[in-house]
């Protein structure tokens, strides 16, 4: 899935006043519409016109501790979710996703749910409650490119509500570790210790800290107590989804990973609460990640003009 990183505008309407309540969310010049609400209000939201349409849903919740989702579609979505309420106990969170002129058809909204789970199950951030990936309908080529581009502004949206279940944080990169160095455009940092058998690469893309693939971590989470931390799960969630795997007594990346911190990174390579921005080093100089970006700081604010 190919989603156009250009600048958007997405409008967000809180319908009852409340961040935490039902609200819209609308893209200029798209014609889907998403309604989320808390399932505390899925009466009050199958009461609104849009929820007749055809369309695809989500339910979102939790079942054992563990996060999970279901992915539907229907001509009237509201009678679908009507029926989810009863047979389904677990979700706490639906999104509704339709269009503006209800002009989607059964094959198309078909095709976009058998799309989302394709990519919810190629991705494997949560599990999903669907039996099956459903085979895509037979479209014409000009309303396959119309789904596609229909999926990549929901793909932007969904992140915006916090449904992360589509983001991928693996990247292509088949450079093996020990080429890495750093260029003209780009800095290495580097995270060793021979201690614990530890040794990784990583480079800033697109304001994320991708940690490069073959670096080698902890071969378990060693941070006692930690375990339940935004880190700790992290990491078990790293070893669930196969993104690090072992290798002797420690683990190695089968892929780039992007995070959003480097603190987030140093955490999952050592195996423990870190910060990143000390300790990781640009390669070859041993400066820390926070002095280096105070460099660019101190650069940035001199070629400032007055």
């Amino acid at each position: 899935m190919n989603i156009n990183l250009k600048g958007r505008s997405l409008e967000l309407y809180f319908i009852d006043g409340r961040p935490d309540g039902m609200l819209t969310a609308e893209v200029f010049n798209w014609t889907g519409h998403v309604l989320m609400t808390p399932r505390t209000q899925i009466t009050a939201a199958l009461a609104r016109k849009e929820t007749k349409f055809t369309g695809v849903y989500l339910l979102l919740g939790e079942q054992d501790g563990e996060p999970k989702a279901y992915i539907g579609e229907g001509e009237d979505i509201s009678d679908r979710i009507r029926n989810h309420d009863t047979r389904k106990d677990w979700w706490s969170s639906a999104v509704l996703v339709t269009s503006t002129s209800n002009s989607l058809n059964k094959a198309h909204v078909k095709y976009l749910e058998a799309r989302l789970i394709e990519e919810a199950r190629t991705i494997n951030r949560i599990s999903l409650d669907n039996g099956t990936t459903p085979t895509r309908p037979g479209l014409s080529e000009a309303a396959q490119a119309n789904m596609e581009s229909f999926l990549d502004y929901l793909m932007m949206v969904l992140p915006a509500l916090r449904v992360d279940m589509f983001i991928k944080n693996t990247r292509e990169n088949d450079r093996p570790l020990a080429s890495i160095s750093p260029t003209k455009n780009s800095v290495v940092f580097e995270l060793n210790s021979q201690y614990a058998g530890i040794q990784a690469a990583a480079f800033l893309q697109d304001g994320d800290f991708v940690v490069e693939k073959g670096s080698l971590t902890r071969g378990s989470w060693v941070g006692q107590g930690s375990e339940g931390t935004t880190y700790g799960r992290l990491y078990a969630e790293l070893v669930k989804t196969g993104v690090i795997v072992p290798q002797g007594q420690n683990r190695v990346f089968v892929e780039s990973y992007a995070f959003k911190s480097p603190s987030a990174a140093a955490a999952v390579v050592t195996g423990r609460p870190a910060n990143g921005t000390i300790e990781w080093k640009v390669k070859g100089q041993g400066k820390t990640y926070k002095d280096w970006e105070a460099d660019q700081l101190a650069l940035q604010s001199a070629s400032s003009p007055a």
